[in-house]
């Protein structure tokens, strides 16, 4: 921040730009040529002079020192203008001095909306100043507010090189507590930031400050409770960020990225993104940005390939070799993205043409080094690889590959993560699995007692992906036998039929129980669970395949032998 005039010197400084201000008034008024033009500066500075009397009766401070400094230094010159237009012959150089003019007349009223904003903001009289040593938590938000204030004045006055140090002030506030970036998100930070983006849209040469104001909202984005202020911010600042991707250095394309991997989990916000150019500036990051920047690109890209509109995009710009690439070479954060966003991918059954390709281009041969990496005890988050599996296992053919590539082993020992997300995915890839190949493959035995375990989780999606998984196994003999050793089996299944557990989708416990109801000795273990009670109204709700149960249960009289509940 520039220092402030001594008090003396300031006063002479605001006498000067009166004067200066009451001879410009004078000299615009008589001036005989391109009186139009003329008249539009006399505006300008009567809003001038008003100002000024305001900040005259203010205390000293560098934002009012630099603004007096800047307007007498516009003043002078463009008092000589209008004393050489008093003459009724226009000057020789007639175009040269209106456009001297026009942007004489441009910089006053920008000083004009400079001096405004300084007194409507309140910077001028509450600066910040260093907390006592003593001070508490409470204590020192008072000096950060006064501070951010300050800041955000700064970003929307002065000269482009005043306003990228007032951002790097910002960046150093921001990046020192997150308790910080509350309180200056708190003083319109935000929006100020965005301002400053309008202000320097055109500017080829302003890189610096674009590469700044990305680093702050990417900074901002980090904080949860912030968040919600820049998804207000909308179109404009996914505008000015898909600017930065497009057009700027490395540094500044990277924290573009952090910041819009907050912004597009919004999918409104994606779409903006994915539709106006972003999937191949992103891409390209990719391809040949540095590591960091690859994985943050790669995580964008992971937010908007959740979107279904826009996939076909990632098809047209030749994604998913891209995708794989950074999976076979990138960093463990990048190669986490990029299998995260192939996962997305390749969800649902509209994406079939998207799973024959990533499959195509090598993405099983590359999950296996990702995987071993984790062996290897290499950080790796397996959830989204097994995600992936579980997507292109919709085709017989590539799950019969990944059954016999060494995945399945893999995937079955998942369940035994410490992570809840990573046994939800390997139970639905085991779901997905053991209806194309369950038959041919022993090792999904190994598969029963952990899911039965499962069933006993907190998360109800858990619970649901083991039910899932167990009823894509139980149309094999083998497999029903194995649940019926377990101790904890049967029971923990019918616990699923509750109608008080909302979140559960009831169908597939109901089709593990009638596969292994057509044993009598299961029909009795069933009801001694206490399913009967659960049954009758699950079949008054009209859940699909209770009343069936229900009767099939009732068979030999069991429902006479064993209490209802």
């Amino acid at each position: 921040m520039d220092a402030a005039l001594p008090a003396a010197e300031e006063g002479d400084e605001v006498r000067r730009c009166r004067s200066l201000l009451d001879s410009l008034s004078d000299a615009a008024a008589g001036a005989q040529c391109f009186r139009g033009r003329w008249s539009a500066v006399a505006a300008a500075v009567s809003r001038l002079s008003v100002a000024l009397d305001d900040l005259a009766s203010l205390p000293s401070n560098p934002l009012a020192a630099d603004l007096l400094r800047s307007l007498a230094q516009t003043l002078s010159p463009t008092l000589a203008l209008a004393l050489l237009c008093r003459s009724p012959d226009p000057p020789a150089a007639r175009l040269r001095t209106q456009s001297d003019i026009a942007a004489a007349s441009a910089a006053l009223y920008q000083l004009a909306a400079d001096a405004d904003l300084l007194l409507r903001s309140g910077a001028l009289v509450d600066l910040p100043s260093p907390p006592p040593e003593s001070a508490g938590g409470s204590n020192r938000k008072e000096p950060v507010r006064a501070e951010a204030r300050c800041l955000v004045t700064r970003l929307q006055i002065g000269s482009s090189s005043s306003r990228i140090a007032a951002l790097g002030s910002l960046l150093d506030l921001l990046r020192e507590d997150d308790k910080n970036v509350v309180v200056a998100a708190g003083q319109g930070v935000v929006q100020a930031l965005v301002r400053l983006l309008d202000s320097v849209a055109g500017a080829a040469s302003c890189h610096e400050a674009r590469e700044k104001a990305a680093a702050a909202i990417a900074t901002i984005s980090t904080v949860q409770s912030c968040r919600h202020l820049l998804v207000a911010e909308g179109p404009p600042l996914l505008h000015h960020l898909s600017r930065v991707l497009e057009s700027e250095g490395g540094a500044a394309k990277e924290k573009a990225c952090a910041a819009l991997q907050t912004l597009t989990l919004n999918r409104d916000n994606a779409v903006v993104i994915g539709s106006r150019g972003g999937i191949a500036a992103l891409l390209e990051i990719c391809r040949a940005g540095t590591p960091s920047a690859q994985a943050a690109a790669a995580a964008v890209l992971k937010n908007l390939a959740t979107v279904q509109d826009l996939r076909q995009n990632f098809l047209e710009e030749n994604g998913v070799p891209v995708l794989i690439s950074v999976l076979a070479s990138g960093t463990p954060l990048a190669q986490e993205n990029a299998v995260g966003c192939l996962c997305n991918l390749s969800a649902g059954e509209e994406s079939q043409s998207i799973k024959l390709s990533i499959f195509k281009e090598g993405a099983l041969e590359c999950l296996k080094n990702y995987w071993e990496a984790g062996d290897r005890g290499e950080y790796q988050n397996l959830e989204p690889g097994i995600g992936l599996l579980r997507n292109l296992s919709s085709f017989r053919y590539i799950a019969e590959i990944i059954a016999t590539a060494g995945f399945l082993p893999r995937i079955i020992t998942a369940l035994e993560s410490n992570k809840p997300g990573t046994r939800t995915e390997a139970a639905r890839a085991i779901a997905e699995l053991g209806l194309v190949v369950g038959r041919t493959r022993k090792e999904f035995e190994d598969a029963v007692p952990r899911l039965v375990l499962m069933l006993e989780a907190k998360a109800a999606e858990e619970k649901e992906a083991a039910a899932r998984a167990l009823a894509s196994l139980m149309s094999v003999p083998g497999y029903q036998r194995l649940l019926r050793r377990e101790e904890k089996g049967i029971v923990n299944v019918v616990q699923l039929l509750d109608p008080l557990v909302h979140s559960l989708d009831k169908k597939y416990a109901i089709a593990v129980l009638v596969t292994i109801s057509q044993s009598r000795k299961c029909r009795k273990q069933i009801v001694a669970a206490g399913a009967c009670g659960y049954l009758q109204r699950l079949a008054a709700l009209e859940v699909d395949g209770a009343k069936k149960l229900l009767e099939n249960l009732g068979r030999g009289k069991i429902l006479g032998v064993f209490p209802r509940t």
